[in-house]
Parts: C-alpha cells; sequence; structure tokens
C-alpha cells in the first residue's frame, strides 16, 4: 500500500506545480524568454527536482516552456508558423460546429448563448478582463453542446491554449474585450436564427482579431518570438 500512497502524493505534487506555473506563463507574470531554473521551483515548493521535471515536461508538451539539454530552460516563445498552425485547424473544427449549431439549435439552446453573452456582459461592465479568458472557452464549450458536437471542444481546447497568452496581451495592451464580446453576440445571433453561413462568417471574423494583435506584438516585442527559422 505504502508505494500506491506515495504514487498519489507524487501525482498531486506534479499536478500542482504544472498548475502554478501553467498559470503564470498564460497570465504573463512569466514572459516569454525568461529563464526558470528547476532548482528554484524545488526550493520554492519544498520537493525534490523529479516532480518539477515532470511538470517541466508537461508544459514542453503544451509548447509552454522550451526544455535544451545543458542550458536553461525558458518559457517558449511565440511561433508564427505554430499560430499558423492552430489557427487553420481552429478555422475547420469551427466552421464546422457553427454549423451544425445553427442546424440545432432549440429554445434550451438558444437560452444557454444568452446566458453566456450576459455573463460576458456583466464581466465587462465590472471590469473583469482577467475573467474573459474562462468566459470565451465556456462560450465555445456551449456551441460544442448545441452542436452535438462536444468531442470538437477538446481540439478547440488544445489550440485555443497554444495561443491564450497572446490573447491575454491583446486583451490587456489594447482592450478588445468589447469586440470580442460583440462577435461572441454575432455568433449566437446568426446560430438563434439558423443562419449558419452568417454563424460561419462572424465566426472567422472572430477568429481574424488575432491578426491584429500579432502585429501589434511583434512591433513592440519582438523579442516574444522565436527568431525566423528556429
Amino acid at each position: 500500500m505504502a508505494p500506491a500512497t506515495q504514487l498519489s502524493d507524487r501525482r498531486t505534487t506534479v499536478d500542482t506545480i504544472f498548475e502554478h506555473l501553467h498559470d503564470e506563463i498564460v497570465s504573463l507574470r512569466l514572459l516569454p524568454g525568461d529563464k526558470i531554473s528547476e532548482a528554484d521551483v524545488a526550493s520554492q515548493f519544498g520537493v525534490s527536482r523529479q516532480p518539477v521535471r515532470d511538470a517541466f515536461s508537461r508544459l514542453a508538451n503544451q509548447d509552454l516552456l522550451l526544455i535544451r539539454p545543458q542550458r536553461a530552460t525558458e518559457v517558449k516563445r511565440f511561433s508564427a508558423r505554430e499560430i499558423e498552425k492552430s489557427r487553420f485547424v481552429r478555422a475547420a473544427i469551427e466552421t464546422e460546429v457553427l454549423r451544425r449549431a445553427a442546424l440545432h439549435c432549440d429554445a434550451e439552446g438558444a437560452n444557454l448563448l444568452d446566458i453566456a453573452i450576459k455573463t460576458q456582459d456583466d464581466a465587462l461592465a465590472n471590469h473583469h478582463i482577467d475573467a474573459f479568458t474562462s468566459l470565451d472557452y465556456e462560450f465555445h464549450r456551449t456551441l460544442c453542446l448545441i452542436a452535438k458536437a462536444e468531442f470538437a471542444f477538446e481540439v478547440i481546447m488544445d489550440e485555443k491554449s497554444k495561443v491564450d497568452r497572446l490573447c491575454m496581451l491583446g486583451l490587456s495592451k489594447e482592450t478588445r474585450m468589447p469586440e470580442l464580446i460583440e462577435d461572441h453576440r454575432k455568433i449566437a445571433n446568426a446560430i438563434k436564427a439558423h443562419d449558419a453561413d452568417a454563424a460561419v462568417n462572424a465566426g472567422m471574423i472572430h477568429l481574424s482579431r488575432l491578426d491584429e494583435t500579432l502585429a501589434m506584438i511583434a512591433a513592440t516585442n519582438a523579442n516574444y518570438f522565436e527568431k525566423t527559422g528556429n
């Protein structure tokens, strides 16, 4: 029984470290290119290096850390190629989700969309900018639910997580939240009206908002991006 207990304790430690560092990176308290030390994190949590190493590995698998043998581990810089790839995948998946949502939306689905938009409006009115990321995820999860394609949200969530830091920079530096909520409102209205073409059009405009954020960050913080050829 002892080994199983120890394994459970270790898994909890790894999860705790992973979740802490994930939040630090996504919230931009740790910026692209920042160095991060196994020894320092282990000391901070009062643990050996092994659970830290495991947490680092999980973060690297999510493209959030760059681990290089014999060199300092650092917060992963943005990759223009990976961003384009992520958006391509999302566009393909979300186009089908929006078409299905427009087809299947009923009174219950319409009510869920109304609740989602009201919650976002309330967050904006109360200046809860930090809440938008989770509300954005919930909105897209609701779209998948209405589309009877809950499985698609796993793909969308994975791809969204790769650009969350860019979105956070965009929100904090451009105050883009009102525009993004208005995009969501147009998507919701089109779906409730069973207008698949309008829903897809609004959805693709919503995805394209990243272009402005990308250009702004590249111009003001070029060091946040991988050098061409990396």
